[in-house]
């Protein structure tokens, strides 16, 4: 695990996106894993600048979500669907073929489950973008998730509600549940790419990066993956054991 610090949110920003950037005009047909929440929007900003300045395309690139409520329309404003349109779509030359978000029917969860599970054999991420939770969890694989899962239905921890709630009007309106790759769909990612931001997120990166593999903390099972790189700010990386701007274990 490589984990690089920077100053603030806009320099992790940058350096997450030249990772990026850099992936994808070694592979212009790139199988992109992609995040939502608010630390990877930085990272999407500057995709879309490098775009519109013709450094990349992303016409044979092909993405695949981590999660997306269930229940919640398409058209609702806070699905994961709406944001990665809101935030990235919209603003490049993806083909929509290419764009996989799980579907989120909650009569058939099951199903969709498994049939988005069946989309990605044969489609191994080269590249798969994280964030983290405050309690440590990575896609919606909350804490006590089996290492063991792939996309699945999961009901949401109380604490990943509460702090999604500050996108919906109240607590009452945040989904109860998810569907998620589960950490064995992350795991099958050639490449690992987590960002974080903020001192709220200091103590699940100081978890992830030394305290043991456990399901308490599902980001820890990162450790055992031989291709994972953290970019944090210096909020997000105040409780690691840094004397410089790189930590390589």
């Amino acid at each position: 695990m490589d984990i690089y610090k920077y100053k603030d949110y806009e320099d992790m920003s940058k350096a997450a996106a030249a990772f990026v950037i850099r992936e994808i005009i070694k592979k212009p047909n790139l199988i992109l894993g992609l995040a939502t929440g608010t630390t990877p929007i930085g990272l999407y900003k500057y995709l879309i600048k490098a775009y519109d300045d013709y450094i990349i395309s992303f016409k044979e690139v092909k993405t695949f979500n981590l999660d997306e409520y269930v229940g919640l329309p398409r058209s609702h404003p806070e699905s994961y669907y709406s944001f990665m349109h809101r935030y990235l779509f919209d603003h490049i030359d993806i083909l929509p073929k290419n764009i996989n978000i799980p579907s989120n029917d909650p009569e058939n969860m099951e199903r969709l489950a498994t049939e988005y599970n069946a989309k990605m054999f044969g489609n191994q991420r080269d590249l798969q973008i994280l964030g983290i939770g405050q309690n440590g969890h990575i896609g919606f694989n909350e804490p006590g998730s089996r290492m063991g899962n792939m996309t699945f239905i999961v009901k949401l921890d109380e604490q990943t509600r509460l702090d999604n709630s500050r996108f919906f009007k109240s607590i009452d309106e945040v989904p109860k549940y998810a569907i998620t790759m589960g950490i064995k769909n992350i795991m099958f990612s050639k490449q690992i790419l987590l960002v974080a931001s903020g001192k709220n997120k200091a103590e699940a990166i100081y978890k992830m990066a030394y305290g043991d593999v456990s399901d308490d903390v599902p980001a820890s099972v990162l450790q055992l993956h031989p291709h994972v790189t953290v970019m944090v700010d210096e909020e997000a990386a105040s409780l690691l054991n840094m004397t410089g701007n790189h930590l390589t274990f």
